[in-house]
């Protein structure tokens, strides 16, 4: 399983925002960087509009990034498109045999395991700023 594209697709629209401050990026110019339809750019943008990530008018092409990029965390482009909810990253399966041993307590003891490590990834997402994203791209090709 993995996590949806969305969150990928976010931080690329915020990298866009943060490098291209001048220009008037419409959801077209952005969804041929992202290759992918203008549409998803539009629904992507319009949910980090409501997290408070980008500000801006719609249709316009106007957008922009609503705090400085070292204030943008991965986490808060994670949780801005609802990729998972808490504790909800791991699906583990559903109705094992309560007569079995390991069936009766699999999924108590998993639900505690895969919490604990989707925090971890939250925090290290916590730990990690947009302006760390653009810092590793390399030069910049003119």
């Amino acid at each position: 399983m993995k996590i949806s594209s969305r969150f990928s697709v976010a931080v690329h629209i915020g990298a866009l925002l943060a490098t291209e401050r001048t220009a008037v990026l419409t959801s077209e110019w952005m969804a041929a960087s992202v290759n992918t339809n203008p549409v998803v750019i539009r629904r992507i943008s319009a949910q980090l509009k409501k997290a408070g990530i980008i500000e801006g008018r719609s249709g316009t092409g106007g957008a922009k990034l609503a705090k400085d990029p070292d204030e943008l965390t991965l986490l808060d482009f994670y949780q801005a498109v609802q990729v998972v909810a808490d504790n909800e990253l791991f699906h583990i399966h559903s109705e094992p045999n309560p007569n079995c041993y390991v069936g009766a307590n699999i999924q108590g003891v998993l639900e505690v395991m895969l919490g604990k490590a989707q925090r971890a990834m939250e925090e290290v997402l916590a730990s990690m700023t947009l302006a760390d994203v653009l810092a590793s791209f390399p030069e910049k090709i003119h």
